[in-house]
């Protein structure tokens, strides 16, 4: 199968690619402050919690920028599979020079991304827990191994890049009372992610169209589960995070967040979105909040 091409669009998406602005130089990272929180209170796992909102404003705060840099960490494992895979895409003798051009802006702008949270970690002076990955990442095995130009890996790529995306997008809508060097990265990774989406969409459009009913059928229960352990990834922290925060112990405070409905009516919120762009494209799904 020869590589796919909608050569207008990725014509059109490494044109706004150019100039490239690097995100380290972007961000004013004299405004990096452990002060304020990293994310809006409404995005905070324990969120209207009566045990946490008694919690002292620093303790808050606290949690805010360890989940912020959980959020960032599972960015670099994403990025680093996405960027792997470019990397090997171009052994290929195949190329079509547009869709290698723009692949190249994406490698690019990825690795500026992860730059953009390691300085960002290393800033922070906050110690996090080693990342914890949900076992058997269906994500990470789709990711790693399927074909690149298969339906399951364009579907990895899109979840992996549109569910964070959506969360960011919430950060800058609510972004008044947050660190704004926090607001600067989110919005750089907004703009780019834009581009990156927006391929992802029309390349995954192509590869559900090729496929088979029963194959199409046979989809849905991994997209199901992708999104769940996404979902887990982003939204629910580990113990250990919580541990890291300060709030002990660690296994109460994540129980509480996994059966906490305003958890749920706002991670239901952040997902829909995604959840519709697969609709449109014929795959049905619904989120089942964690027990």
């Amino acid at each position: 199968m020869q590589p796919y091409s909608p050569s207008n669009l990725v014509e059109q998406l490494s044109r706004n690619s150019t100039p490239y602005f690097d995100p380290l130089t972007k961000i004013h990272w004299d405004l990096l402050t452990t002060s304020q929180l990293w994310l809006p209170q409404e995005a905070i796992s324990l969120h209207g919690i009566p045990a946490f909102m008694n919690l002292p404003p620093e303790t808050r705060r606290r949690l805010s920028q360890y989940e912020f840099l959980n959020f960032v960490d599972a960015g670099l494992w994403l990025e680093g599979i996405f960027m792997e895979r470019i990397v090997h895409s171009l052994r290929s003798r195949h190329h079509n020079l547009a869709t290698l051009r723009y692949r190249l802006h994406e490698l690019r702008e990825e690795a500026g991304h992860s730059l953009m949270f390691v300085e960002l970690i290393e800033r922070s002076g906050l110690a996090t827990p080693p990342r914890r990955l949900p076992r058997f990442l269906l994500a990470d095995l789709f990711g790693r191994h399927a074909p690149m130009e298969s339906a399951g890996f364009w579907l990895a790529i899109l979840l992996g890049e549109e569910m964070p995306d959506r969360l960011n997008r919430y950060l800058r809508r609510h972004s008044h009372d947050i660190c704004p060097a926090i607001v600067e990265m989110s919005t750089a990774h907004v703009i780019d992610e834009a581009r990156h989406i927006a391929y992802a969409l029309e390349v995954l459009k192509e590869r559900l169209a090729d496929l088979s009913l029963a194959a199409r059928v046979a989809l849905k229960p991994v997209a199901r589960k992708m999104i769940s352990q996404f979902v887990q990834l982003f939204y629910y922290p580990s113990p250990a995070l919580y541990e890291a925060a300060g709030l002990t112990p660690g296994h109460r405070w994540a129980r509480a967040a996994r059966s906490s409905p305003q958890r749920a009516a706002f991670v239901g919120q952040c997902l829909e979105p995604t959840l519709q762009l697969l609709r449109d494209r014929g795959l049905h799904l619904r989120w089942r909040r964690p027990v």
